[in-house]
């Protein structure tokens, strides 16, 4: 096998396992707020969706013709950029997924394909407008509208609910979240599925066997890997996260939370179908913050949420300049080899720090914690 065939195929290994990586940490995207407010247990959330974000794969490609062809001029990134760029994202990933602050993964990909590719052709290289316009302003938008629209979602179900036994209302609102939270999960995978997709399309052109232009295009293949990872990276868990999103960040009772699930998915599915790759997690956040501050400002934990906006800022930047280091180890003799060494030797060191410190779990940690085997 050819050394550019064995680089192909070590991108999108690598690309496979980001997915993977983005379905752990955004598994609590979709069940956070359900499993929070015990509308569902956290075995059978996880399972939904995790078999909601592999349906939702199939339903659009704008979102990975974006990321394809509209972060970096694609003529130029070569399989190197595209195997830094994603080790960045990745790395950057399991940080925050150990210290359980619930980042953006597409803004971790982005960040990290950017990066890579300054260094390697300079800042010609980015795509500026289309960055700006298709990544940027929606991604910052969409928090700002789940926020909006949760809150005023809440207040409409507020007048309804308002004569009614709490004790029917929670009944009746746990049953409304299973469809809230599946919309959530279908529609994650209409979003965060696709950007691997199309960082996966991004290394076949780089290798010359999907053209850059008009005649671009998704291979099946590359639709069903994509999905495939993503489900069974969902179907593991994020519980660190979901402790953070689903109870830290502010206390909901199952009207809220399905007042913020069905405002995220909203603003899911149109910008999945226009292609606006925005975070799942930003939009989620947002939308729970809207849906808490309906009960009262003091309802959100500012402190919690403000640790959240921080790593939010940072994540571009800093997947970004992991990126760049390493795309320039990637130069060296043996450099993809050794960029990949790195990324399995932080990924091990990482899920053994995660797993000692799952050995002791904090008191309140029994609501999200992962039920037993068997």
């Amino acid at each position: 096998m050819e050394e550019s065939t064995l680089l192909l195929v070590a991108v999108v290994v690598v690309a496979l396992f980001f997915d993977f990586t983005n379905g752990f940490h955004d598994a609590a995207n979709a069940i956070a707020t359900s499993v929070s407010t015990r509308a569902v247990s956290p075995r059978v959330a996880v399972l939904g969706a995790a078999v909601l974000n592999f349906a939702g794969a199939f339903v659009s490609l704008e979102v990975a013709a974006t990321v394809a062809k509209g972060v970096v001029n694609a003529e130029v990134a070569t399989l190197e950029v595209v195997l830094g760029g994603v080790v960045g994202a990745i790395v950057w990933n399991l940080i925050t997924w150990y210290l359980g602050l619930p980042t953006s993964s597409s803004h971790a990909l982005i960040g990290g394909v950017a990066g890579a590719a300054v260094v390697a052709a300079g800042w010609d290289v980015l795509l500026v407008g289309g960055l700006v316009d298709r990544v940027l302003i929606p991604s910052l938008a969409a928090p700002l509208i789940g926020i909006v629209g949760a809150f005023a979602i809440m207040t409409g179900l507020t007048w309804i609910i308002a004569r009614r036994s709490p004790g029917t209302v929670n009944r009746v609102f746990r049953r409304l979240q299973i469809v809230s939270a599946s919309f959530v999960a279908f529609t994650h995978g209409t979003n965060d599925a696709q950007k691997t997709m199309g960082i996966i399309a991004l290394a076949l052109v780089a290798a010359g066997h999907v053209p850059a232009g008009d005649g671009f295009y998704v291979p099946l293949w590359v639709i069903v890997a994509a999905a495939t990872a993503m489900a069974l990276g969902t179907y593991a868990g994020g519980w660190r996260i979901i402790r953070t999103l689903g109870q830290r960040v502010a206390k909901l009772e199952p009207p809220q939370g399905f007042a913020a699930e069905t405002s995220c998915a909203t603003i899911l599915w149109f910008t999945g179908n226009i292609g606006f790759p925005v975070s799942t997690t930003h939009t989620i956040s947002g939308s729970v913050l809207g849906a808490g501050a309906t009960r009262r400002l003091s309802a959100v934990r500012w402190g919690v949420a403000g640790n959240i906006f921080v790593a939010w800022l940072l994540t571009i930047p800093a997947a970004g300049g992991v990126g760049a280091l390493m795309e320039l180890l990637a130069r060296l003799p043996a450099g993809p080899a050794l960029v990949i060494g790195v990324l399995l030797v932080f990924s091990t060191l990482a899920f053994a720090a995660r797993r000692r410190a799952s050995a002791a779990p904090t008191q309140g940690e029994a609501l999200v914690s992962p039920p037993p085997a068997g």
